[in-house]
């Protein structure tokens, strides 16, 4: 009987590993505790559940890193990828999803797999024996946060994530916002009306400012004195840290037009994503935070077109661990003290549901191949997936590793490319038309079935 894959965490990480082992055959049991056991973020028991922005980002697979690792998982016959796709709503030239659509469509299918079975036992120690992969995410439990730390003889590293909340369209002033995507991008009218944004005045954006700077903020717990990272910032820190941070950030204006008064040139500019296929639920961009929730209410109320909003879910902030894993982890993502355990997703530093997701994919083919007794090729450095492997098992400085999304500062150079900025678009082509070749002959390579 073939040797059983123990998966525990039934993330982004989990899911896509849990798959690409069961598709190679290997029965797989994926441990995930909620919703016997829950988390401060997640709302339901469900796999692979979207707890901050319903958004894979970028879907650009020629200038885009991410929208590269898009491309590769696909070409690999990523279930998340799969997913997203089945499930994707307008959102300008960015891939986001129906969240729960999503997460019921890749629930469904693990759940409904031969060879998956799902626990709801929570795992709170490293098993000595059998091939496991831990995939426990951002919400690590403590007891075995606890354990991860006692076998590495270090504690785990931790940052901040936040969660930005979701408004009701039916509460938003239409007579106020309008529907826009940046720059009208997009090649459909549904993609360039994809964004509801809501103007402010310089007057109105100052008041703004200042509510936020004075709210109340909600405190840490655990006596924590991690930072964040530095790709979803509370909108709070973001303006201490200049009153025109936001302005250039989640709130510029830039490349819109206002429907209802296209000569009035907004000075700030809010935007919300659709976060269902419904269109009932839209969540704000950018707009993490750690406010308190009467807080939230008020001071997001300022903001013109949403005075009367009313929210399915406002924001929030959770503890992230992951591990140095430049000094833990081998090349196959493997514990260097405990060769049976991989580990996967963001607890390896890696930071997005699109690069988590690909390390699922790497790990489950890794630990397929490796119960099957087939040698699998490795994978590409100049792969997207081999740029983000080779990152966090050795190519950052341990001493100052922090969580990283994938992009094209991490791919080695290619030759015979001119330099400097003219040169960018070229550029990018040509890392995506290298790691395009590179990734199909990874996959026509292996005796593991793509």
């Amino acid at each position: 009987m073939t040797q059983r894959l123990h998966i525990v965490g039934g993330g982004m990480a989990g899911s896509e590993a849990a798959w690409q082992a069961a598709e190679a055959g290997i029965p797989v049991v994926i441990h995930e505790m909620r919703p016997k056991v829950e988390t401060f973020a997640h709302r339901t028991g469900d796999l692979a559940e979207m707890v901050c922005s319903n958004s894979f980002r970028s879907d650009d697979h020629e200038q885009n890193a991410v929208g590269l690792l898009h491309w590769e998982m696909l070409q690999a016959g990523g279930l998340v990828m799969r997913q997203a796709y089945t499930h994707r709503l307008p959102a300008g030239g960015a891939l986001a999803v129906d969240r729960d659509a999503f997460s019921a469509g890749v629930t469904q299918t693990l759940r409904t797999h031969p060879n998956v079975s799902v626990s709801d036992e929570e795992v709170t120690e490293l098993p000595e024996d059998g091939q496991w992969i831990f995939a426990t995410g951002p919400l690590t439990s403590s007891a075995l946060g606890d354990a991860i730390a006692r076998e590495t003889g270090a504690d785990a590293l931790a940052f901040f994530d936040a969660i930005a909340p979701i408004v009701y369209f039916d509460s938003i002033d239409m007579d106020v916002a309008w529907l826009q995507s940046r720059y009208d991008k997009g090649e459909t009218e549904e993609e360039r009306k994809a964004y509801i944004n809501c103007p402010m005045t310089k007057p109105q954006y100052e008041a703004f400012i200042d509510a936020l700077l004075a709210a109340e903020k909600a405190a840490f717990h655990e006596g924590e004195t991690a930072g964040y990272f530095d790709g979803c910032l509370p909108i709070e820190v973001m303006a201490e840290r200049g009153r025109e941070t936001l302005r250039h950030g989640p709130m510029k204006p830039i490349g819109l037009t206002n429907s209802h008064k296209p000569e009035d040139k907004a000075y700030a500019v809010v935007q919300l994503r659709r976060d269902n296929a419904l269109g009932t639920l839209y969540n704000i961009v950018g707009f993490q935070t750690k406010m308190k929730y009467g807080a939230q209410t008020e001071v997001f109320r300022m903001i013109p077109g949403l005075e009367n909003a009313k929210f399915a879910r406002l924001g929030g902030i959770h503890r992230n661990t992951f591990l140095n894993s430049p000094t833990l982890l081998d090349n196959q993502m493997r514990l260097r003290s405990r060769p049976n355990i991989r580990f996967a997703g963001q607890i390896t530093g890696v930071e997005g549901y699109v690069e988590s997701s690909a390390m699922g994919l790497a790990a489950g083919r890794m630990a397929a191949a490796e119960i099957l007794g087939r040698p699998l090729p490795e994978i590409p450095q100049d792969t997207a997936h081999g740029a983000l492997i080779h990152h966090i098992t050795g190519g950052a400085e341990a001493k100052t590793f922090q969580p990283m999304n994938v992009n094209f500062g991490l791919f080695r150079p290619v030759d015979g490319l001119k330099g400097g900025r003219r040169g960018r678009k070229d550029r990018y082509k040509a890392y995506t038309d290298r790691a395009k070749a590179e990734w199909t002959g990874w996959l026509a390579s292996q005796e593991v079935p793509a």
